[in-house]
């Protein structure tokens, strides 16, 4: 994780930050913390301490509704986006096969070449 993701992930604010920076009231943003669209992590006292990507989450939260998408819209719009993430992440990790890389080459020195697509009489023999 970069140093600057990292500062961005650190749950440092209190309540009363939050609200004055969100312009949400104490109620809704709980009530979204029980809906599942943010969830802050607790300080020993069993405060809750949100960080600047929470912000982000609930400023999101507040357009989103402004837009007229109702809560559970939002909660979809959040379960695709972390379906996607989770498939990337899983693609990423899987290494590339000799028939993945001359697939790439291939396109690569078509693109570079300005060849575009053959002509549907010419066959292209593989790399």
């Amino acid at each position: 994780m970069k140093e600057k993701e990292l500062r961005r992930s650190m749950a440092v604010l209190p309540m009363g930050t939050v609200m004055k920076l969100t312009s949400l009231t104490a109620r809704q943003i709980r009530y979204y913390e029980s809906q599942g669209l943010i969830s802050p992590e607790r300080s020993d006292g069993n405060r809750r301490l949100y960080s600047l990507n929470d912000i982000d989450r609930l400023l999101e939260i507040r357009d989103y509704l402004a837009d007229g998408v109702n809560v559970a819209g939002i909660k979809a719009i959040y379960d695709q986006q972390q379906a996607a993430a989770q498939a990337k992440r899983d693609a990423q990790q899987q290494p590339l096969t000799d028939e993945d890389v001359r697939r790439i080459l291939q396109d690569e020195f078509i693109r570079q070449g300005g060849l575009g697509h053959p002509e549907p009489g010419l066959q292209q023999r593989p790399l």
